[in-house]
């Protein structure tokens, strides 16, 4: 067991987003846009830039009333009100709505028709749950590339936030299976049609199913890509926000079912669910979050009290959402350093 507490630069003075190597492969990607003599990517480089620098200046609150809101505690009016509060401050409404909400542009480290992998999407039972549910599978070309000894790999189960599976969360599904997993990513929203394609939206269509049968959808999910044929048997699990709670859920629901996972500030499964917590847990949290923070300790005390084996990361001044590089709250050297744990862990804990 164990804590760390990171003692990474402050939010407003990491890295600009523009620069992120994990995008383009390559540490010194920005320098190399500033070398070509292409103006529209330049500008596109100079825009994605200077909303980098305004962010900074964003007040915290901002930050809060977003998570209020987009978890059901804050409705889109109070929201909206309260922002415009910050308009005679000096920030324009259009600004500070375009750095709070998501912008899935900025989302894509790996295109989906990367030549390493192959993405299509996958229907499977669920008799618990809705019935069916469906989800986005993406194989390393590698395990398929000789067609008479096809190789095995761990899978992966990628969960998405409380509003469906939206771009970012596909693109992490990509990520790993650049990085040699099998990945798939479950859209709790399938019932409903799927993913709508805006978040508000995603929300309110995720709020009126039953929580109970997404629950029963994730474990037929995890279930069923856990039996792929490439399977190696092995099995993780990592989601973010509702989908860290999922991470969670699934340890708890069932000891044999999940052997690895990464909740992404998540909050923990129900106290009485917890003792059956057997898999490793690599817990990944924002100091700035206390909503979820303030879950933690008692959710420690019975990790401890069942001896799981675990390690929490606080990533300072690292917000809720630190991971998805589709909006503001986006931390690039704390998403980094949580996003490399989390494949080492896999590494490690799926081989």
């Amino acid at each position: 067991m164990s804590l760390q507490r990171d003692k990474s630069p402050q939010r407003g003075n990491s890295p600009q987003r523009g620069n992120s190597p994990q995008r383009g492969n390559s540490p010194q990607r920005g320098n190399s846009l500033q070398r070509e003599n292409s103006p529209q990517r330049g500008n596109s480089l100079q825009r994605e830039n200077s909303q980098q620098q305004e962010n900074k200046a964003i007040p915290q609150e901002a930050f809060d009333w977003y998570d209020a809101y987009a978890h059901g505690g804050m409705d889109r009016r109070t929201f909206m009100t309260k922002l415009t509060g910050l308009v005679a401050l000096g920030y324009s409404m259009s600004f500070l709505t375009s750095s709070l909400m998501p912008n899935y542009a900025l989302a894509e480290q790996i295109s989906f028709n990367d030549p390493e992998i192959t993405a299509t999407y996958e229907t499977f039972a669920s008799p618990k749950g809705h019935g069916e549910g469906k989800g986005y599978l993406v194989v390393p070309n590698a395990l398929t590339q000789d067609e008479t000894t096809q190789k095995k790999a761990p899978v992966v189960l990628v969960i998405h936030e409380n509003r469906g599976l939206n771009p970012y969360v596909k693109d992490v599904a990509r990520r790993l299976a650049k990085a040699g997993f099998i990945a798939f990513a479950p859209d709790a929203l399938f019932p409903l049609g799927g993913y709508p394609g805006n978040d508000d939206e995603g929300r309110a269509m995720q709020r009126t199913l039953d929580r109970s049968k997404i629950e029963h959808d994730f474990v037929a999910a995890a279930e069923f890509i856990k039996a792929h044929e490439l399977s190696s048997g092995k099995l993780g699990a990592v989601g973010f926000c509702f989908g860290g709670y999922m991470v969670n859920y699934l340890a708890a629901v069932d000891s044999d079912l999940i052997d690895a996972g990464v909740p992404f500030y998540g909050t923990p499964a129900a106290k009485a669910l917890r003792k059956n917590i057997e898999a490793p847990l690599l817990i990944q949290l924002g100091e700035l979050d206390e909503r979820v923070n303030a879950t933690w300790p008692e959710y420690e005390e019975d990790l401890k009290a069942n001896d799981v084996s675990y390690a929490m990361h606080m990533y300072k001044n690292a917000n809720h959402g630190f991971h998805n590089d589709s909006t503001g709250r986006f931390d690039k050297e704390n998403a980094e350093l949580a996003w490399s744990r989390t494949i080492a862990f896999f590494n490690a804990k799926l081989a």
